[in-house]
């Protein structure tokens, strides 16, 4: 049996008391439509609850009242532990540059958390100057970063980040509206086993994302709008899944997962589902992310740099 991802059994998540639609930043909010508080509040519990009866490790962040979007965790820093090192930095957090302004609120609070708990943080840019950087356009799979970058990430970041943290990044290039992050098209399953939305892609990253996948599941553009399926979570041969579609439950039995469907719709109206609302901090740099040399970054198109 392929090897299941060694990251994924901790995660970061912010508790849903701020949670509302106040503006509209994607396709998906609209602030007429208001999520139910009670609601929203007994599902997330729900994913909590069921988190950790797999095993995983929950830390909930407290929310910023005046920061309706920092429930979706996924988007606050990407972790990197380091275990080959010693002293200051071993455990890093590259936070997030958000491309909204309505959103970059929640980074001081963000980062306050991460630097209580042990994380040193660094950024690529910050209060709109710089690169921006989005955490939920980044996996970690097959020893590489993938990247999504265009509607949220720069691909700029994608230079900056290979060079901080000394590993190969593979860029892809997301141009389908409703897929503006990448974990909305893309989720790594297993070593070789990812759920993936073509649509979401241009063609040339589309064609190198699937030839870097061993065994990709693919996703046509109406199960990945339709369900939310790739915005899923993954706890050794557990699927924790949004909704899932007859033919993908198939495969991914087939493949000896276990699917566990939690309803989170209410966070839907935000434009977020279950992997937007966890932020895994257990990614580990020479085990997930191999080490190279000065950093390097592969783009369809361009040679490597």
């Amino acid at each position: 049996m392929t090897a299941t991802l060694e990251w994924g059994q901790h995660y970061a998540m912010v508790e849903p008391s701020a949670f509302r639609v106040d503006y509209a930043i994607n396709p998906y909010m609209n602030p007429a439509v208001q999520p139910d508080p009670g609601r929203a509040r007994a599902q997330w519990d729900e994913l909590v609850a069921t988190l950790r009866a797999f095993g995983v490790t929950v830390d909930v962040i407290p929310a910023l009242p005046e920061a309706p979007d920092m429930v979706y965790a996924m988007n606050l820093g990407l972790v990197a532990l380091r275990p080959d090192w010693s002293g200051p930095g071993r455990s890093s957090v590259l936070m997030s540059h958000m491309r909204y302004p309505q959103r970059r609120i929640e980074t001081p609070a963000a980062r306050a958390w991460f630097e209580s708990h042990g994380f040193a943080a660094t950024h690529i840019g910050r209060e709109g100057i710089g690169a921006h950087f989005e955490s939920g356009d980044a996996f970690p799979f097959q020893g590489e970063l993938v990247v999504g970058y265009g509607p949220r990430t720069d691909e700029l970041a994608l230079k900056q980040l290979a060079d901080d943290l000394g590993i190969q990044v593979r860029g892809a290039r997301i141009v389908h509206p409703g897929m503006y992050h990448l974990d909305l098209a893309f989720c790594p399953l297993d070593a070789d086993h990812a759920l993936i939305c073509p649509s979401a892609f241009d063609e040339e990253s589309a064609a190198a994302l699937l030839d870097v996948i061993p065994q990709p599941i693919i996703l046509s553009e109406e199960e990945a709008l339709g369900t939310w399926c790739a915005n899923s979570v993954v706890v050794g041969r557990t699927v924790v899944m949004p909704a899932c579609p007859r033919r993908v439950r198939n495969w991914l039995e087939t493949l000896g997962f276990e699917v566990v469907v939690v309803d989170v719709s209410e966070f839907h109206l935000g434009g977020g589902s279950i992997r937007c609302l966890t932020n895994p901090l257990d990614i580990t740099i020479g085990r997930d992310l191999e080490i190279v040399s000065g950093g390097s970054v592969v783009v369809p198109g361009a040679a490597a740099a």
